[in-house]
């Protein structure tokens, strides 16, 4: 054993010097001799794509910009809010002055002709209620409906038939001016 330690002593260089250090029981580390330059160290190989979750959230960020509108400057922002608000009251106003012009509800019953389509035209129905009670036109607010059916319906044992029974329309109410 001793042998091995004066070989030790023998192989270091510069033996072991005291120091401050080493009074206190902290040793300083051997120096070393600069090291050859060896081989360098293999070319990393390149990374294979692993599609995984972070990897697609990344791909998402990086679409996101041409998805998203652009956004706007606050004095672009400001000037649409002004024109739209510039909007909203002419369109109050015009709504305000169509609610001025002297207006009335009438009560009746006038039936709703048949259109074209074979539907019933209930806006014809209020003009005629509105013209019967000395207005020139006029909007529906209130409409009924009846089935009227042939009197052969009534008879026992017969078959009922698709055009048997129809139904018509009235207008009750309008608004007229």
């Amino acid at each position: 054993m001793a042998a091995a330690l004066a070989m030790l002593l023998v192989a270091a260089p510069g033996g072991l010097s005291q120091t401050a250090g080493s009074s206190l029981g902290i040793q300083e580390p051997p120096q070393q001799a600069p090291a050859q330059p060896a081989e360098p160290p293999p070319a990393a190989s390149p990374r294979q794509e692993n599609p995984g979750l972070v990897q697609e959230i990344g791909k998402l960020f990086d679409k996101l910009p041409s998805v998203l509108p652009p956004l706007k400057s606050p004095s672009e922002t400001v000037d649409d809010l002004n024109a739209r608000a510039k909007s909203a009251a002419k369109d109050a106003g015009e709504a305000m002055s169509r609610m001025t012009k002297p207006s009335s509800m009438v009560s009746g019953r006038i039936m709703c002709p048949v259109a074209a389509n074979g539907t019933s035209d209930c806006n014809s129905g209020a003009d005629r209620l509105c013209q019967s009670k000395g207005f020139k036109q006029g909007r529906s607010l209130n409409t009924d409906s009846v089935q009227s059916c042939s009197p052969k319906v009534f008879i026992p044992g017969r078959q009922r038939k698709p055009d048997d029974c129809r139904t018509d329309n009235f207008v009750t109410a309008a608004l007229c001016q």
